[in-house]
């Protein structure tokens, strides 16, 4: 990456119509291409929430087949972007079980990467409960990739509370988190953590978040945003479906990491 390219997150209300959800991520992904951005991020579960955990274990899809991935790979070649395809749920070991994962189409339709979630969310707060590990398996592999914009990482959601994920992928460009944080949760953490990430990398970080009451009654945080390396938000969108873009200036990596070597006095890998 030798000069200014623009990204872009997607921000859903996502709910139970699988296809509904398509048809809305599709125009959303347009809207995005229309306005200049190169690789786009779709959030997490983009295809699918619903009131039922077990929803997402009937849709799963065997590796390299299947209408959600074909959605992706046919809307990158469509709208000529990198598309990093939120989360969708791909068969696990068990039976019962999916792994969470993001695939990442090129512009000519070919999947360059896939990574699982590693880290699954836990969270009581009252009637307030979550437990992934009760449907999803864990992913174990760090993944990055080398794009248009600059080298690539992956995560999605609770990975953002650990830092050593990011810490182990080595120097990037862009960090990408596909999310869909509870209104709880993000309302105290989303943003300084995201804000974090991008200090402490002296990298972009690109979120893209469902945001909104969904059909179910789930609350999602939302607040999808780009920060620059400097930990300035750049765009950002509070709730509701839409579009936030930005220009990634390799300059502006190079210069802070010059001014700041952090990276270079790091003392505990």
């Amino acid at each position: 990456m030798t000069q200014h390219s623009r990204i872009a997150a997607v921000q859903m209300v996502s709910g139970p119509d699988i296809a509904q959800n398509l048809r809305d991520a599709n125009l959303l992904v347009a809207e995005a291409a229309a306005r200049g951005a190169q690789l786009v991020a779709l959030p997490e579960y983009f295809p699918l929430i619903s009131g039922n955990d077990m929803d997402k274990v009937l849709a799963r899809e065997k590796e390299g087949t299947g209408p959600l991935q074909d959605f992706l790979r046919e809307t990158a070649l469509r709208h000529k972007v990198w598309l990093v395809g939120g989360s969708i749920p791909l068969e696990a070991s068990m039976p019962d079980k999916v792994r969470n994962s993001c695939l990442v189409f090129d512009d000519s339709g070919r999947r360059v990467a896939r990574y699982d979630k590693i880290h699954l969310f836990g969270f009581q707060q009252g009637t307030e409960l979550y437990n992934e590990s009760r449907t999803i398996e864990a992913g174990s592999d760090v993944v990055v990739f080398d794009s248009p914009v600059g080298r690539v990482g992956l995560s999605i959601c609770y990975d953002l509370r650990f830092p050593e994920l990011y810490r182990s992928m080595g120097p990037v460009d862009l960090l990408v988190v596909p999310a869909a944080f509870t209104h709880t949760t993000g309302q105290a953490h989303w943003e300084l953590l995201l804000r974090a990430r991008a200090v402490e990398n002296l990298c972009y970080v690109l979120a893209s978040a469902q945001g909104g009451t969904h059909p179910s009654g789930r609350m999602t945080w939302g607040d999808s945003m780009v920060v620059d390396p400097w930990g300035s938000v750049i765009d950002r969108l509070a709730t509701g479906p839409g579009v936030v873009t930005a220009e990634m200036d390799p300059a502006r990596i190079a210069e802070l990491r010059a001014s700041l070597p952090a990276l270079e006095h790091r003392r505990y890998f």
